[in-house]
């Protein structure tokens, strides 16, 4: 962590540090920084997480800070945006409906790419501070998460599929707005505290930092967090996908033992 902090003041210190910062670790996008003058310096507690058989979430503290050439402008308060979002998925949305007493498909949508994790922490609500063309640019809001539709749709509207699906991970703790979760110090400092479930899934996650002003988008930065299985649970999950009939296997024989442990520790509660 200390570590971390000089680092982050060197970058601060040093205009060449940070260009290079920017440039390589977080792969930005150009934006506005150029012409405000103000860009991110940014960094993370921790770049990956460990899933054990234990594991009940994680939490990882996003920091930095904005480097000026210039004073900070009296105008529209800056804001900071942060996001975290796990690897996207192929989704099917299926809408069922009671008919003559069973319930049928009545309709799907298939969406091609939905993170199975995304987090947006803001500095103030976001209706206040993004613009809704930028909204659509670089597709911040849990809604324009979704990155497309796939194959021909059933349906007309698509809409109260991709909202179902929104409501259904915002339900299971997967899809998270924080309002107000980002702490900026004059304009200058900021932080995000970032609480990651127990139910994530392995892969790598994007981290993505905005600086805003005005509505508009002027700087960004990226940087990756790798989530992987370790120890007794990566074990199981890739003799799950490499051999699945021998997982099978070894899953009916626990369950067998299971039953025949407890029938045998019952009836010997009963012969007492």
């Amino acid at each position: 962590m200390i570590g971390r902090a000089l680092i982050l003041l060197f970058a601060l210190a040093s205009p060449l540090g940070a260009q290079e910062n920017l440039a390589q670790e977080s792969g930005a996008q150009e934006t506005g920084a150029a012409r405000s003058g103000e860009q991110i310096v940014a960094d993370m507690s921790r770049d990956d997480v460990d899933i054990t058989t234990s594991f009940d979430g994680s939490d990882i503290i996003i920091y930095g800070a904005i480097k000026r050439e210039m004073p900070i402008p009296e105008t529209d308060p800056l804001d900071v945006i942060v996001t975290v979002e796990g690897p996207p998925r192929p989704v099917t949305v299926r809408h069922k409906e009671r008919r003559f007493g069973i319930w049928v498909n009545t309709g799907k949508v298939g969406v091609a790419a939905a993170p199975n994790f995304y987090v947006v922490a803001t500095s103030r609500p976001l209706g206040r501070i993004l613009d809704s063309a930028e909204d659509s640019r670089y597709r911040i809001s849990v809604p324009l998460a979704m990155r497309a539709f796939s194959g021909a749709s059933e349906v007309e509207d698509v809409v109260p599929y991709t909202a179902a699906l929104v409501r259904l991970r915002e339900a299971q703790d997967l899809y998270r707005l924080d309002d107000g979760a980002v702490r900026l110090a004059e304009q200058t400092l900021f932080r995000a505290d970032i609480r990651l479930p127990a139910n994530l899934m392995e892969g790598l996650y994007a981290t993505r930092i905005f600086l805003l002003r005005d509505g508009k988008v002027l700087d960004t930065f990226r940087a990756p967090i790798e989530v992987r299985k370790v120890g007794l649970e990566r074990w199981l999950y890739r003799l799950a996908l490499d051999q699945p009939f021998l997982y099978g296997l070894m899953s009916l024989a626990l369950a067998v033992f299971a039953g025949w442990a407890a029938s045998a520790a019952f009836r010997r509660f009963q012969s007492r």
